[in-house]
């Protein structure tokens, strides 16, 4: 990840939603870090992950933290681990609060999938890539997974 990596806080607050079927807490996407660490809160749910075109709800464990491969391990590992499209959803009721922790290789260096996860049997299927968050928000904006611009 070089010797620059970041780690960034997002501390996250969902307001009650009378149109919790309407609104949602955060819009489809996948993270841009290389992993991210979630702490949610502890007695209101509300992170689901797309699964078979499914949204698919996470519990709450007190305590646990969900770990989540983001884009940029998904290109180091050259697909074998997967960036998972998420999204959050309101409550009616109640807020919620939550606090993700994204983790990302410097960003003046570049990265590409690691040479021995490619071969003639398994073809290399990311581009190299440099400061990909940037990117990255500017795909998140345009409802797109930036993801696709950086395969081969």
């Amino acid at each position: 990840m070089g010797e620059r990596s970041t780690m960034f806080a997002r501390f996250n607050l969902y307001p009650p939603s009378p149109r919790p079927d309407i609104v949602l807490g955060l819009k489809p996407h996948a993270d841009g870090s290389a992993i991210t660490f979630v702490l949610q809160d502890k007695e209101v749910e509300g992170l689901q992950f797309l699964k078979d075109n499914q949204w698919i709800r996470v519990p709450v464990i007190p305590q646990a933290l969900v770990i989540n491969i983001g884009d940029q391990a998904e290109i180091m590992s050259n697909g074998i681990f997967k960036s998972p499209v998420h999204r959050v959803v309101t409550n009616s009721e109640r807020e919620r609060i939550s606090v993700a922790v994204f983790s990302s290789p410097d960003s003046d260096k570049e990265f590409e999938p690691i040479g021995r996860l490619f071969n003639d049997s398994r073809p290399r299927l990311y581009k190299k890539v440099k400061n990909y968050v940037d990117t990255y928000f500017q795909y998140y904006q345009q409802g797109k997974r930036p993801i696709d611009a950086v395969r081969n």
